[in-house]
Parts: C-alpha cells; structure tokens; sequence
C-alpha cells in the first residue's frame, strides 16, 4: 500500500466539488487517511511549489492556491500515486478524458481544481509539508480484501 496527497484547490472548494471528488475516491477503492481545510499561506505555496522557482508561471501558482480555501488529503491505496492520477486526468482540463476528475469537471489548464503527488517520492515529501504525524491515521477499510492484491494479510 501507498499514499499520497491530494489536495483540492481554491476553484475546486469554491465550486462544491469536495463531496464528488471524495466519493470517486472512496468508490475506486481507496481511503483517506487525512484531510483538513486550510488557507495556504505563502511561505508553504512557496515550499509545495519550489520545483517552479525558476519559471515563469511560479508566481501565479501561489496566487492560485493562496487566492481561497484548499482540502489537503493524505490517500491510501495500492499505487496510489498512479492510480490517483490516473483518476485525476491531464493538467490541461479540456484535454483530460471524460470519466477524469478534470476531463468531467474542468475547463481550463491554470484552474485545474486538484493536485496529486507525481511519484511515490513526491508524495513523502508533500504530505510532509501538509500534514504532521499525528494528523495522519491508520485505517483498514473492512473491503480491502476485495479491492487489493494481499498475501497473508500484506498487500502484494
């Protein structure tokens, strides 16, 4: 099993979709380990985004995820950082597939409502940043034995 972080920005609160996007989360198989709603200050957008420093557009992405409320989200799922992405879609809404987060909710590349760790070292390093220890629980969903791969009672 793996987690990662997902985090639900300030276009994705302000337009309701928390719910949704908890609900395809939980029907795919996979639990929340922690989630809370914050406003982001920028010494952290800074730190979530310092692989941006250098580009043009790391000004708009703290202005984005400082402009409102946001849900950071710690998952757990066999490969959850693929999985989640796969579920999220590509940066650019309009091109994401239908059946995506972003392909059925989204229209822009800039306002692309959700953010998910890109690898497994990614998500380390970002839970990190959002979420201390004690915030995070350990959960077993009683159907995990239906949703993953397991060999006496340890994820394959």
């Amino acid at each position: 099993m793996q987690t990662t972080l997902l985090i639900l920005k300030p276009d994705c609160v302000a337009r309701g979709y928390i719910g949704e996007i908890i609900n395809r989360l939980e029907k795919k198989g996979l639990s929340i380990l922690a989630m809370k709603m914050i406003r982001v200050n920028r010494e952290l957008a800074e730190q979530h985004y310092a692989e941006h420093k250098d580009k043009p557009f790391f000004e708009n992405l703290l202005n984005y995820i400082t402009s409102g409320p946001v849900v950071p989200m710690v998952i757990e799922g066999s490969n959850a950082p693929e999985v989640c992405r796969e579920l999220i879609g590509k940066t650019n809404c309009a091109e994401s597939p239908a059946g995506t987060i972003r392909g059925d909710l989204g229209m822009s590349k800039r306002f692309n409502l959700i953010h998910g760790s890109d690898s497994a070292e990614s998500a380390k390093r970002e839970i990190a940043l959002w979420f201390q220890k004690d915030e995070i629980m350990e959960t077993y969903r009683d159907d995990y034995h239906w949703l993953h791969d397991f060999e006496e009672g340890r994820p394959v």
